[in-house]
């Protein structure tokens, strides 16, 4: 049970029961069904291999430091990701520092190493004028079982001392809670959650229960 809203909590599971009704149960046909079926995962989980992280920019001029990160702000899928380039990317001010390549079922990124925009859909810049400020604009999908590799490797590479985080994600209003019908309500609207280390005003209201992020975001 949840001792506070946001908490992350394990579900109940009753797999290892289903596991032995159908070790009882399973006829040749069934067997044969499950073992096509572990053959596609297999194949899925070797297509999908590693996420690389390439950086054209490292603080200090070496690989092994940590970049120097003040601000770092994530824009995931495809509005979001908009949003930064009409808003916030649409100028000089920004340069391509990094690049996220991955592959699965729903985003396959070139295998080239040139870091260039056409050659993946996650792209990472720096403010020209305050190089410790990032931007990450992650327009492709990461599959639940990339989205830890993805944080790995990406944070992995920054310093985290003295580091905000801002994450700007979105999703459709059906999906929202409320006790008011969606149909009324001003569309797109702005919510926000945060960490109680997280000291600052926030520029809108808190998301209310029983709303919660997935995904990437919620990672």
């Amino acid at each position: 049970m949840a001792t506070f809203f946001g908490e992350v909590v394990v579900a109940p599971s009753r797999a290892g029961l289903d596991e032995e009704e159908e070790a009882r149960e399973e006829t040749p046909e069934d067997r044969e069904i499950r073992r096509e079926i572990e053959k596609k995962r297999y194949r899925r989980r070797c297509a999908r291999g590693e996420i690389d992280v390439l950086w054209t920019w490292k603080s200090g001029g070496r690989a092994e430091e940590p970049l120097v990160c003040s601000r770092f702000i994530v824009a995931i899928g495809r509005n979001a990701a908009a949003f930064l380039s009409s808003f916030i990317l649409d100028s000089v001010c920004w340069e391509v520092v990094g690049v996220v390549k991955l592959w699965n079922e729903w985003c396959r990124t070139s295998s080239t190493t040139n870091v260039l925009p056409t050659d993946s859909f996650c792209l990472f810049y720096r403010l020209i004028s305050d190089p410790t400020v990032l931007l990450c604009q992650c327009s492709c999908y990461v599959a639940e079982d990339q989205q830890f590799q993805w944080l790995e490797k990406v944070f992995g590479a920054m310093q985290k001392k003295g580091l905000q985080v801002t994450i700007l994600s979105t999703c459709p209003v059906a999906d929202y809670k409320t006790q008011e019908s969606t149909l009324t309500l001003a569309s797109p609207f702005l919510k926000a959650l945060k960490t109680k280390e997280f000291q600052d005003q926030v520029c809108c209201p808190l998301l209310e229960q029983p709303n919660i992020v997935r995904d990437l975001p919620a990672a």
